[in-house]
């Protein structure tokens, strides 16, 4: 069966998040006279996110955009690195590092040319500002903008890809989840949609262990997204 959308995870899969918040961060550092490891920095920061949103899957926090998580787990960093004198707005400026993230050097042609056979959405925890924003800065061709704040459910629960669905018009199977991430993916097959793997090896920094996948175990597994595009016709 041949998709009718494509919807994208964000995070790794079509931006390189760890160089751009690296990259911010070391801009940061500089403008306050600051000395850290900030590519420990950077994936501390990371590794704060899917525990923040268990905090709101398990109800212990109420719906809270990734935003706002991202502002909670910054000020936990700041304060054990002893950075406890920056001001409020400057602050604010870091936080909104997430929406000034870079694609990889095949995302936007290879957007492009999906784009000319099917519609391509976001589907992220990304808030729809953040995702809006980062669209418009890097020149991302989306036909709309979908993110896991309209249904108030973080992936992977099974309301965002639903919802996704529902919100395009498709059937669930004729809905791709196109993901770097293979838990991504087994939480949207596990929902009717359809799959497809794409290998983001670096991801993590260099000499950061990959995902090992089977090359059977989604619907498609491509190398970037030209490769993708090739094998689905585009």
């Amino acid at each position: 069966m041949t998709p009718t959308a494509l919807a994208f995870d964000v995070f790794g899969t079509v931006v390189d998040w760890r160089s751009s918040i690296v990259r911010e961060l070391e801009d940061f550092g500089r403008r306050y006279e600051l000395q850290q490891d900030w590519p420990s920095f950077a994936d501390n920061w990371r590794a704060g996110y899917a525990p923040a949103m268990d905090r709101v899957r398990r109800g212990d926090l109420p719906w809270t955009r990734i935003d706002d998580l991202h502002r909670t787990i910054l000020e936990e960093l700041l304060g054990a690195a002893g950075i406890t004198s920056i001001c409020v707005e400057d602050v604010d400026e870091l936080n909104r590092a997430w929406h000034r993230l870079d694609p990889w050097p095949d995302t936007v042609s290879g957007l492009t040319r999906l784009k000319e056979k099917f519609t391509i959405t976001t589907l992220s925890n990304g808030n729809m500002s953040l995702l809006t924003n980062m669209a418009k800065r890097a020149v991302l061709p989306w036909d709309c903008v979908i993110s896991a704040e309209l249904f108030h459910h973080y992936k992977p629960d099974p309301q965002a890809y639903l919802g996704c669905a529902d919100l395009l018009g498709v059937p669930p199977d004729r809905l791709m989840l196109v993901a770097a991430h293979p838990s991504d993916l087994r939480a949207a097959r596990s929902a009717g949609l359809m799959t497809a793997y794409v290998a983001r090896p670096l991801e993590f920094g260099p000499g950061s262990t990959p995902y090992v996948v089977a090359d059977d175990e989604f619907d498609f597994t491509a190398t970037d997204f030209p490769d993708l595009a090739q094998q689905l016709g585009a």
